[in-house]
């Protein structure tokens, strides 16, 4: 398999033991969900994790920021609690993202990714400009470091997200590619969706789902290759668009062990279609 490399999403909470748990495993690289603020905010701390993951050896392909309140609940929660569109905590989460730039830095990592929030699929939307505005200075900010600022895809189709990326006109803003979660908020086709932003995709997540039951609702997620992405798909699109890189696997439940299970599974899924 030369074109790609196995990783794992180390979701929010992580220890360095699961980060060493995961080497072992024979995966080789993860992205981060970035450490509490409280870590953040210690200098002494924040060194210590630093020189833990460092330790460890395995490489950190991208941090993701994440803020205090957010909730994937449903989708009006979503809208109301996640990433940069709420303008009452817009310009906290602006340097928070700041800061997990510098940790980033610290690390050596050059991609720092997030989930930015619903972005208004209409220009004429008041909440559109702003949300161009937000991220482009968290971009800017990040290019000050020389790293590349990922938007996680999930709540806007291809076409809208394309548009955002255009309006911004950053060149370090790129894609982290989720395909589940398009399915997950009912968004559009993930397959056709990747094709249409081929060019701006650095980092994908290898993660499966199905579609929302009802409007309003979220869908739900099922370890790789039971929902309704394709994986067989997914992976013969990547090689189409001419992919490489580290392919990144997601499972967001909370019983470690079980994760553990599934992870394991997964890889062997993803490296049989490889």
């Amino acid at each position: 398999m030369p074109d790609y490399t196995t990783g794992v999403m180390m979701s929010v909470g992580w220890t360095l033991e699961q980060l060493q748990q995961v080497k072992d495993l024979g995966f080789q690289n993860v992205q981060i969900a970035a450490p509490y603020k409280a870590v953040l905010d210690s200098p002494d701390v924040r060194q210590k994790l630093i020189d833990g993951i460092k330790s460890v050896g395995i490489e950190v392909t991208t941090v993701f920021a994440g803020f205090d309140g957010e909730s994937y609940a449903d989708v009006p929660t979503v809208k109301e609690t996640v990433g940069y569109l709420n303008p009452a905590t817009r310009e906290e989460r602006i340097q928070r993202t700041a800061d997990i730039g510098e940790f980033a830095q610290s690390l050596g990592v050059d991609k720092v990714a997030a989930h930015v929030g619903f972005v208004p699929e209409e220009h004429e939307d008041p909440a559109y400009a702003p949300m161009v505005e937000a991220v482009s200075r968290v971009a800017d900010d990040c290019a000050r470091r020389g790293q590349i600022f990922s938007l996680e895809t999930g709540q806007e189709g291809g076409a809208a997200l394309l548009r955002y990326l255009t309006d911004m006109g950053r060149g370090n803003v790129k894609v982290n590619f989720d395909p589940a979660n398009m399915i997950l908020y009912g968004s559009g086709e993930p397959i056709e969706a990747l094709g249409i932003v081929a060019a701006h995709v650095v980092s994908v997540h290898a993660k499966d789902g199905k579609w929302p039951p009802g409007e309003g609702q979220l869908g739900t997620e099922f370890p790789l290759g039971q929902g309704d992405v394709g994986m067989e798909n997914f992976v013969a699109k990547l090689k189409e668009i001419g992919y490489k890189g580290a392919v990144t696997i997601e499972r967001e439940i909370p019983d470690w062990d079980q994760k553990v299970k599934d992870l394991v599974d997964a890889k062997a899924l993803l490296e049989s279609l490889y």
